[in-house]
């Protein structure tokens, strides 16, 4: 356990060390809130479903965790060419801990971005539901910070150049992004993008995170809950599966 620990520390102390960083991450979320928030809001407000910040704040959150930690498999390349990750390698320490331990990093780390962003978003107009749902909210961005970090593990594990994961990366990522339902209602969608939306693993994150923050939700916690739960065991199951096999 105390390796896991230093791993997932290292992870923390990275990102707090990088002011840049920080701030750079928040830009793009910053950028939906202003631009689509207040751009839409009035479109939205005529179609009857009532305050757009409102209904956005969700899907920019988890926009915000899940760039952030699918992004910090681009650090398993970085180690590899600067010789550090074959420094663990070699270490009296399982190639399991360590990807348990980096998981674990960057998904506290894109949690704590998800944070940053809601506490940004009231700012906005985002108002909460319920002040107690904070606990449970943070619960549901872990889980898809877990997801989308063992995903960036995965693909990080295949491949040793930074531009060929980062395009397959905004390859993967985009489209899951603005099929989640993020910026747009699921319900009343044509078959096909209501199909895609279903296998869309961050469809219910967003769907639990919009349930808890603001009351409205589409497929049912539970159902969200278990099904993203299913998707991140999967994920952290082949991000391990293909970590175990790097060759430094």
């Amino acid at each position: 356990m105390k390796k896991i620990y230093i791993l997932w520390l290292r992870q923390i102390k990275k990102y707090l060390r990088s002011k840049s960083r920080i701030v750079g991450s928040l830009a793009q979320p910053l950028l939906f809130l202003l631009a689509l928030g207040y751009g839409f809001g009035s479109v939205f407000q005529k179609a009857g479903e009532g305050n757009y910040i409102e209904f956005l704040a969700p899907g920019v959150i988890g926009m915000s965790i899940i760039f952030t930690a699918v992004f910090s498999g681009i650090e398993i390349i970085w180690d590899r060419q600067f010789g550090f990750l074959k420094e663990m390698m070699v270490a009296p320490i399982s190639r399991l801990n360590i990807m348990i331990g980096r998981t674990l990093g960057g998904a506290t780390v894109a949690t704590a971005q998800g944070l940053l962003v809601l506490i940004i978003s009231l700012f906005f107009g985002f108002h909460l539901s319920s002040v107690g749902a904070i606990i449970p909210a943070v619960g549901i961005m872990f889980l898809i910070a877990l997801l989308f970090t063992a995903l960036g593990t995965m693909i990080a594990s295949l491949l040793d150049d930074m531009q060929g994961f980062q395009l397959i990366i905004n390859f993967l990522v985009m489209p899951a992004f603005f099929l989640s339902g993020a910026l747009f209602p699921l319900k009343g969608l044509p078959k096909a993008l209501a199909f895609v939306a279903t296998i869309d693993p961050l469809s219910y994150g967003i769907d639990a995170l919009r349930f808890l923050l603001i009351g409205e939700v589409h497929y049912g916690l539970v159902r969200d809950v278990t099904m993203l739960a299913i998707f991140t065991s999967v994920f952290l199951l082949l991000g391990s599966y293909f970590f175990k096999k790097v060759e430094v």
